[in-house]
C-alpha cells in the first residue's frame, strides 16, 4: 500500500472502520473539495500539486477528531494502513503554520488551508472560520492572539492565490474544477 495514495472509497472505508461520525465525514469531504479546488487552480498556472494525495489526506485528516489530540491516534491509524504520506499530514494539520508564499506551498498547507476555509460541511471563507476558533477558545487571550496571527497569514495567502489564479477563492471554491 505504501507509495499508493487511498482513492475516496479507500478513504470513506477507513472512516467507517474508524467510526468517526458522519459530520466529522461530511467535514472531511468539505475540506478536500476546497482543498483540491485550490490546488488545481493552482496547478493550471504550473504549479505541480499532487492532487490524489491532497484528496487522500484531506479525507482522512480528522478521522479521529472526536478523540483527544485527534491528529496523533488519527495519523498512527492512517500509518497503520499503509498511507505514510498521508498520515504526516493528518498528524501535522492542526498545529501546522502556513507557509506565507504560494511559491513554497505544499500538499500540507493546501490540506491546511482547505480545513481552514470550512466550518463543518460548509466552505464559509477565513473570516467566519477563525471567528468560530475564536469563540471556541472561550475568553483565551493567548490563543485569540495566536489565531488572529493565522487569520492574517490566511488573509494574504488567499489573495496571493486569487493574484495568481486571476480568480476570487470563492471563484475557486464555487466554481468548476
Amino acid at each position: 500500500m505504501t507509495g499508493k495514495h487511498p482513492d475516496k472509497d479507500e478513504c470513506l472505508r477507513m472512516l467507517e472502520l474508524y467510526n468517526t461520525p458522519a459530520h466529522v465525514v461530511r467535514h472531511c469531504i468539505a475540506v478536500t473539495d476546497t482543498a483540491v479546488r485550490i490546488a488545481s487552480a493552482l496547478n493550471e498556472k504550473g504549479y505541480g500539486f499532487d492532487i490524489p494525495l491532497i484528496q487522500a489526506a484531506g479525507m482522512l485528516h480528522d478521522i479521529a477528531r472526536v478523540e483527544k489530540e485527534h491528529w496523533k491516534s488519527g495519523a498512527q491509524f492512517v500509518l497503520r494502513s499503509g498511507y505514510k504520506p498521508e498520515s504526516r499530514i493528518v498528524k501535522k494539520h492542526m498545529l501546522h503554520s502556513l507557509k506565507k508564499t504560494p511559491e513554497k506551498l505544499d500538499e500540507l498547507d493546501i490540506v491546511c488551508l482547505g480545513d481552514r476555509l470550512v466550518l463543518e460541511d460548509e466552505y464559509v471563507g477565513v473570516d467566519v472560520r477563525m471567528d468560530y476558533v475564536i469563540r471556541k477558545a472561550d475568553g483565551n487571550k493567548r490563543f485569540e492572539r495566536a489565531i488572529n496571527k493565522n487569520r492574517e497569514t490566511n488573509r494574504a495567502l488567499v489573495e496571493q492565490i486569487e493574484k495568481i489564479t486571476g480568480k476570487s477563492i470563492n471563484d475557486i471554491i464555487r466554481g468548476s474544477v
